[in-house]
């Protein structure tokens, strides 16, 4: 990586991470893997923007559709990703993993690009990554509710996740709000 959004420096493709890749997709769907070297660029993304990151192909889909067929590179692709990910290492590399694969040609979010992604770099777990703690926390802020409440026994305790809690912490029977 390097450093910041504002300081016009571009992130860098960790080394060994499209080598880790590229064998994985072999035999898949991902028509435009082998360009991946040629036709990749990376940049930051401005500072408030929400996503992680997206990929953008510079041809609309019905040109792509076309160089599909007739294999044929894919044009220039540029990868952008948020510079919160400056952060934490585990979590840029996966991040742009799952990018790469969108750029090799796997649009879907399916299981196997799920399969691909977290074994050529799994997700921090939460405890690990200060970045995922300070995005649920900003997640939870703006959530309206900011304590549960049972509807069996009364109990109320602080909201610590964003899913809905599948039982009271005091008497244990399902949750009823």
């Amino acid at each position: 990586m390097s450093k910041g959004a504002g300081g016009g420096d571009i992130p860098e493709l960790p080394a060994g991470l499209l080598e880790k890749i590229i064998p994985e997709l072999e035999g898949k769907d991902a028509p435009f893997a082998k360009h991946l070297g040629k036709e990749l660029s990376l940049e930051w993304l401005p500072e408030d923007e929400s996503r992680l990151g997206f990929t953008r192909f510079e041809y609309d889909h019905n040109e792509l559709f076309k160089r599909k067929r007739l294999a044929v590179p894919p044009g220039p692709i540029t990868i952008a990703l948020n510079p919160i990910l400056e952060e934490d290492e585990a979590l840029f590399n996966h991040t742009l993993a799952h990018e790469l694969l969108h750029a090799a040609g796997l649009i879907d979010h399916d299981s196997l690009h799920s399969e691909i992604v977290k074994k050529v770099a799994p997700a921090p777990k939460l405890r690990d990554s200060m970045v995922l703690k300070k995005l649920r926390e900003k997640v939870l802020r703006n959530l309206p509710e900011e304590q549960w409440i049972c509807g069996k026994c009364g109990h109320t305790w602080e909201r610590r996740r964003v899913t809905r809690p599948s039982r009271c912490p005091k008497c244990a029977s399902r949750f009823e709000p």
